[in-house]
């Protein structure tokens, strides 16, 4: 079987959150499926300079504004089909936003660009190559879908896997005209999306399939709590819709073989291996040597992630006993108010603003616990990392975090399948007493280590999901005319 992925980023070349790990992760996983996956990405400036060009595979002499070409590489066991438009990709700053931080306005124009390649990719644009399958990942590749549906490729089955329903590619009626879509697309079973342009809409109206990435967002994204002005649509297509929980590179997160801890360890050991980890994390936070355990939170600092109630709380968090290290960077008010807390709890409290791949992995397996209280989660990574390295996640109870995470209850306890800590609902009072809990769970050291110990245990691996997607492309085939 051969798939066509369309993604905005992919793991090493270009990363801003999660969306790029998958994209980097589950084509690897689908291979030890025995399905072949080439990934379509932009030609951003740091994808250019991990390969040398060789021929073109595709030529597009007008491609929203300009010529481009279609070029194959490998990168890191990927196949990947790099799309190179520099008057579209070839800028500094990041894929979406210049160095000050503000997105490209002719974003709708680049991931038009991005989008159209795709669907002539599907539709035979390289020679020798057609897609059995297309996958297309937020609302970035979205438009791949739309593009399929009103024009030669409408006949090959696609998915589209939501990372994040908050980002959908909104914008003015003004840009259809652009698109190269024929009038009936802007309608409200096609792009339009309250008066306007919607890429992400468009993709969940045009895909054969819908993937989230849990079971439990899945359901969550069809309430209007969490369904972003698009619960209506995800309702009315509910059947099509399949929540498949992420996983991890076990090779790159595996405690017993990480370059970047002091110590590496396995379950066996893991009892002296994190208490030297432990010690390096306490001198890089200019922490108090003690015993008490170090909570820690690796992530964007939004209110999304909760980090606002850890703000509120983190005087409390110090009070119950704990220490707090902080790694991550975001919203200036939150992260102000965080280095405050820090300087109020000098030797307890911690922050390091920006992102340090090293330190991320050494606060996994020197940590005690991590925290992440988002009041919407999709999946979530650091949880599963957490699990992974025995550092315990204490996690609101929504999206993959609930789905992944094996709250520490009497019962659970008792039957010896805990894994970490739940709260709900997400706010501050809830989330102190997540905290509560987790300190006194640390004050047995017989249930910690059993908490510990089964998390590792936990298959976080993309194997099992790699199956499910797999599963999901054949049903797609199964009902393909002819």
């Amino acid at each position: 079987m051969q798939v066509l992925a369309v993604t905005p980023e992919i793991f090493p070349l270009v990363k801003t959150g999660g969306l790029a790990d998958v994209a980097g992760a589950l084509p690897l996983a689908l291979g030890r499926q025995g399905v072949a996956t080439r990934t379509l990405v932009p030609g951003y400036p740091a994808v250019l300079k991990s390969f040398g060009k060789k021929k073109p595979l595709a030529q597009f002499a007008a491609l929203q504004g300009g010529k481009a070409s279609v070029f194959s590489a490998e990168v890191g066991g990927l196949d990947l089909l790099v799309l190179d438009a520099p008057h579209l990709f070839d800028r500094p700053g990041g894929p979406y936003a210049n160095a000050a931080g503000m997105d490209w306005p002719d974003n709708w124009r680049r991931f038009a660009a991005l989008s159209r390649a795709g669907a002539d990719i599907a539709a035979g644009a390289i020679q020798g190559y057609t897609p059995d399958v297309v996958h297309a990942h937020d609302w970035q590749a979205a438009m791949t879908l739309a593009y399929m549906r009103y024009g030669a490729a409408v006949g090959v089955p696609s998915v589209i896997t939501v990372h994040n329903l908050a980002f959908q590619g909104q914008f003015g009626a003004g840009i259809f005209g652009e698109l190269g879509l024929p009038a009936p697309a802007m309608g409200l079973d096609g792009v339009e999306y309250y008066g306007g342009v919607g890429y992400l809409k468009a993709g969940l109206h045009s895909a054969w399939a819908i993937t989230t990435v849990s079971p439990t967002y899945a359901q969550e994204i069809r309430t209007p709590q969490f369904g972003m002005g698009l619960d209506g649509l995800l309702n009315a297509r509910a059947s099509d819709i399949h929540g498949i929980v992420n996983g991890i590179d076990v090779d790159i997160w595996n405690p017993e073989t990480d370059v970047h801890l002091d110590a590496a360890y396995s379950q066996r050991s893991l009892k002296s291996g994190r208490r030297t980890n432990k010690r390096t994390v306490e001198r890089r936070f200019g922490f108090q040597h003690d015993d008490s355990p170090i909570l820690c939170a690796v992530t964007r600092l939004t209110w999304q992630k909760g980090i606002d109630l850890l703000v509120e709380t983190l005087d409390g968090v110090v009070a119950a006993g704990a220490r707090l290290a902080v790694l991550g960077a975001g919203d200036a008010a939150l992260e102000g108010a965080l280095l405050a807390g820090a300087a109020r709890h000098r030797g307890r409290a911690g922050i390091v603003i920006g992102y340090d791949e090293k330190l991320s992995h050494l606060m996994q397996g020197g940590c005690d616990a991590i925290l992440v209280p988002s009041r919407f989660e999709p999946c979530g990574l650091t949880q599963l990392y957490g699990l992974r390295y025995g550092c315990v996640p204490v996690v609101a109870r929504t999206g993959g975090l609930a789905d992944t995470v094996i709250d520490a209850n009497e019962a659970a306890l008792s039957a010896g399948v805990a894994t970490g800590f739940q709260f709900e609902p997400a706010n501050a009072g809830s989330f102190l007493h997540g905290v509560r809990r987790t300190v006194d769970g640390y004050a047995d050291v017989a249930a910690w280590t059993s908490i510990q110990r089964q998390g590792m245990k936990s298959d976080v691996s993309w194997d099992r999901s790699a199956r499910k997607y797999v599963e999901l492309y054949r049903s797609l085939l199964s009902r393909r005319p002819g």
